[in-house]
């Protein structure tokens, strides 16, 4: 009998005695399972097999850091600069995470889709990749997943997580296709040293252990707390009072060049100003008789 109650869940339950976590007993797992396991079974409802923990433990170092080119890390110690907190720096960096940086959902979507397309085709995989090529190129779409603005050829960090999931017998038919379209991809004229990147490769592993793209996403992200963590503890141990960008490294308008407030009003139709009267001061508190 389905329930009416407004919330329903089967991530975990409480009792007075104990709480479990997908049917087993928190206080087994404290100890008796490592965090990449606590991990897979609180997202995917089930333990994983010591192939999926470790390839999941590969994707979870993947992107613990890198550096101050993440805009996520430079966001987070901006906002710490001014509100030191933890908490606030975290979310900060969570929210400069997107299509461009970090997110594995849009490189998971098109690693699925991409692979329906070819079950659904009667082409062998090369021959798909290239149609599906040229399809991208005459929609003008960008591939998600492929590029680097530092690597050419190879990125070391998609190239040692793909070795993994492979040795563990976890690099599964979707990345195949992905992995032929990058390969038609890098046959046309001056694309030869574009890799897949580091999210390219999350979302095909990811993809294979069978979370689904939007779950990518958040892995991604808990991979990279410990950095950031790092980052907003040194930040906050510096005691910057406000990070600022220098004048000299912004471009801004002409200081000098100071613009008639009342002439442009005047020019869009906007009636003459009256001056300040004492009925338009605000008001003073006034005695109360």
């Amino acid at each position: 009998m389905e329930s009416e109650n407004y919330w329903r869940t089967q991530v975990s339950a409480l009792a007075d005695e104990h709480v479990s976590i997908r049917g087993f007993l928190l206080d087994d797992l404290i100890g008796g399972a490592g965090f990449t396991e606590a991990v897979f079974l609180l997202i995917r409802g089930e333990l994983p097999t010591p192939q999926q923990a470790r390839v999941l433990d590969a994707v979870l170092n993947s992107v613990l850091d890198y550096g101050l080119e993440k805009p996520g890390t430079v966001a987070a110690r901006f906002s710490v600069a001014a509100n030191r907190s933890m908490a606030a720096g975290l979310a900060s960096a969570c929210l400069a995470v997107g299509e461009n940086t970090l997110a594995t959902e849009y490189a998971g979507r098109f690693i699925r889709e991409t692979h329906q397309e070819f079950l659904g085709s009667e082409s062998g995989i090369e021959e798909f990749a290239r149609t599906k090529m040229a399809q991208l190129r005459n929609e003008k779409r960008r591939i998600p997943g492929f590029g680097h603005p530092v690597f050419k050829g190879v990125d070391p960090r998609a190239q040692k997580i793909r070795s993994i999931a492979v040795e563990e017998g976890l690099w599964s038919d979707a990345a195949e296709v992905y992995e032929a379209v990058h390969r038609a991809f890098t046959a046309l004229p001056g694309r030869e040293m574009t890799p897949i990147n580091d999210v390219g490769a999350l979302a095909a592993v990811i993809d294979s252990l069978g979370f689904t793209p939007e779950e990518g996403t958040g892995l991604a992200l808990l991979s990279t707390f410990p950095g950031l963590i790092a980052h907003i503890s040194e930040e906050m141990a510096a005691r910057v009072p406000i990070r600022i960008i220098p004048r000299n490294d912004v471009d801004y308008p002409d200081p000098d060049e100071i613009k008639n407030l009342a002439n442009a009003q005047q020019a869009l139709g906007w009636p003459p100003a009256r001056p300040a009267t004492a009925s338009s001061v605000l008001p003073t508190e006034r005695n109360v008789l």
